[in-house]
């Protein structure tokens, strides 16, 4: 989607940054739009190599509270997934603070499957099966312990993961009233409800690796015949961590989350473990609150075309409406 924060480069500058970078000029550029915030290229290189550029928005351009440093999370929890077995591209170098453009950027390897999303004629049995597959490589994501809770940069982290998330939720809710973003409960409310649910928090002791974005175009799919596998997770910026659970928010976006689910099965094959207990259930939904309000408030900054951003804002201010009733 088009967003003020996905920064636009001219082939020129392209040019020289990849010469810099990775010590070849660019032959093809094709500039990838499923994403959100930043802006991703893939690139053919005149000596014959397939890279994945991904630069950050332009330095003077203000975010939200967590979204601060999005690239160095994503390269850190690279590296953390890689060492832990879970598919993902290669990283091939992190470029920080570059003195031409200003910014980060990563070199990641080209992938030659296909997102999910765009994998045509799959038949129902299949998707089941790649939802079971998502399921086991979350278990090893997971299994990813950090050393606290919260947002790997940045002061959005605690002790505890009550803590840690109460910090997160009160930082969106005060760049809510920066960004003057119409939410259908006055913010104050809203903070009222999630600090006093937030005590089925304290269940959470280990924290956990949390990538928070698994939607299908974030899952690619290897190519060739066979049964569809998965290639890699990829876009791990807006990864923290926390409990494991918040990680079936976004593959059950507006809807809910059962035990039937393909994901939690392959999620316990893999020795992860899900409960569906009143408590687990309060946790769920207050991750899903965080969610709806990150896709309501990120607006702000990005500010999207109105045509292409109404359907999943009218979505999002429901579906919060509907988690903070539960929750009271």
């Amino acid at each position: 989607m088009e967003s003020r924060t996905k920064r636009a480069l001219t082939a020129p500058a392209l040019d020289a940054l990849l010469r810099r970078a990775a010590g070849a000029g660019v032959a093809s550029a094709e500039e990838l739009a499923d994403g959100f915030a930043n802006v991703v290229w893939r690139l053919r290189l005149t000596d014959g190599r397939r890279l994945v550029l991904k630069l950050s928005p332009p330095p003077d351009l203000e975010q939200l509270t967590y979204e601060r440093d999005l690239l160095r999370t994503e390269a850190l929890v690279h590296r953390l997934c890689a060492g832990a077995g879970v598919p993902c591209a290669r990283l091939l170098r992190e470029g920080r603070d570059d003195p031409v453009l200003g910014g980060d950027y990563l070199l990641l390897a080209d992938l030659d499957g296909v997102p999910w999303n765009h994998a045509a004629g799959l038949t129902e049995g299949e998707q089941r099966a790649v939802r079971r597959e998502l399921g086991r490589h979350l278990a090893v994501l997971n299994s990813v312990t950090g050393e606290h809770f919260g947002y790997p940069r940045g002061e959005l982290r605690g002790a505890t993961w009550r803590e840690a998330f109460l910090r997160m939720a009160a930082a969106l809710l005060a760049d809510a009233a920066r960004y003057d973003t119409p939410l259908p409960l006055p913010a104050g409310e809203i903070a009222a409800v999630v600090e006093a649910a937030a005590g089925v928090l304290d269940e959470v002791r280990r924290p956990a690796l949390v990538h928070f974005d698994i939607w299908p175009g974030n899952v690619f799919l290897a190519p060739g015949g066979g049964p569809p596998r998965i290639q890699a997770i990829i876009d791990f910026e807006r990864a923290f961590f926390g409990d494991p659970l918040a990680d079936f928010v976004t593959p059950t976006i507006f809807g809910e989350l059962t035990e039937s689910d393909e994901m939690v099965t392959g999620y316990r094959e893999a020795g992860g473990k899900v409960e569906f207990t009143p408590p687990a259930a309060a946790r769920l939904t207050l991750y899903r609150v965080y969610l709806y309000l990150i896709l309501l408030v990120e607006n702000g900054p990005r500010q999207y075309p109105e045509d292409a951003y109404a359907p999943l804002r009218d979505r999002a201010t429901a579906a919060l409406v509907k988690a903070v009733d539960f929750l009271r």
